[in-house]
């Protein structure tokens, strides 16, 4: 069990997320609050310690290069977490904190020898909304793989539908982004309340040991061609995120182009070089432009899916309007 002391800084929630000095606590509920008051760090600490429970977890080499950082204008605080376990490829994390927003980008990968899906929550808050996405990402094609699909969905349908009513559909999501997610994904806009950050951290505790249960259930991989399906299925989705992840702008903003990219590739999405050979449009080429280069559009389809396109079973059932 690592110390705080083998990190750069230590993780502690002794307050509350949220303060208010309204005498209704319904009002307080419903009232917003401020940025600053909000810390996804609580996420971060209850994965570490309930991961703990499971298995044993030790630092990731990439903890010693990536830690805390600054933004340019020294206004924003950039903080990273990157771990290791018997089953988990890597655990980490990266909150970035400031006056104005609040974000969480927190994953965990799977060993190549697993076909397990990856644990993701992002999530973004400003003064007056919050923009999530949580799910458990899957490897393999959950649209037409019934198998895949209820190895590890079916019995997880119940989340996706609680969660479902209390966070709804966030709108527009491109044909493309949508074959990395599930059946259960939460994708939402929300006000940023109390009652908000409450349910978000409900969600993630209910989404994360529901992936520690599935990680503890699997069994290692051990034919040589069902190896190689999984690491590039992996290698698959590491290198659409580390291209096409909305947070790459926002990276950009703070702390310049070069930085930004190192941080994306070899930390959040670390194993894009590692895991395999093939380049991005070799995944997806119909993103290539005649130049050479990777077309900076987010769909190539056009398409978009406007409200939750899986049914209460699991089912795939569209829903494709027009972006």
């Amino acid at each position: 069990m690592a110390s705080c002391s083998t990190l750069s800084f230590c993780l502690s929630f002794n307050s509350t997320p949220f303060s208010s000095s309204c005498s209704s606590k319904n009002k307080c509920r419903r009232a917003f609050f401020p940025v600053s008051a909000i810390s996804y760090q609580k996420f971060v600490q209850f994965a570490l310690d309930e991961t703990k429970l499971h298995t044993h977890l030790f630092p990731s080499p990439l903890q010693e290069k990536y830690n805390s950082m600054i933004s340019m204008d020294k206004n924003v605080k950039l903080q990273m977490l990157s771990f290791q376990a018997p089953k988990i490829r890597l655990l980490r994390s990266l909150n970035i904190e400031s006056e104005t927003m609040q974000v969480l980008d927190f994953a965990a990968f799977p060993e190549t020898e697993f076909d397990v899906p990856i644990f993701c929550a992002n999530i973004f808050t400003a003064a007056s909304s919050s923009i999530v996405v949580l799910d458990l990402n899957p490897l393999h094609d959950v649209i037409n793989q019934r198998d895949y699909r209820e190895k590890y969905y079916k019995s997880l349908l119940h989340l996706g539908i609680k969660y479902a009513e209390l966070l709804p559909w966030g709108g527009k999501l491109t044909s493309e982004s949508l074959k990395f997610f599930s059946p259960i994904v939460i994708w939402t806009k929300s006000s940023s309340t109390e009652s908000t950050y409450d349910i978000l951290f409900s969600a993630f505790v209910d989404y994360y040991k529901a992936w520690l249960e599935l990680v503890n259930n699997a069994a290692e991989e051990t034919i040589p061609s069902r190896l190689m399906v999984n690491r590039e299925a992996q290698h698959r989705y590491l290198s659409w995120r580390a291209e096409k992840d909305p947070g790459h702008g926002l990276l950009k903003k703070l702390i310049g182009e070069m930085l930004a990219k190192d941080l994306v590739r070899n930390f959040l999405f670390n194993g894009v070089d590692e895991l395999g050979s093939k380049r991005f449009l070799d995944y997806f080429p119909e993103y290539y432009c005649e130049d050479g280069t990777v077309n900076t559009k987010r769909s190539m389809a056009g398409k978009s899916y406007e409200h939750r396109p899986w049914d209460k079973t699991g089912e795939f059932i569209g829903d494709l309007t027009k972006s």
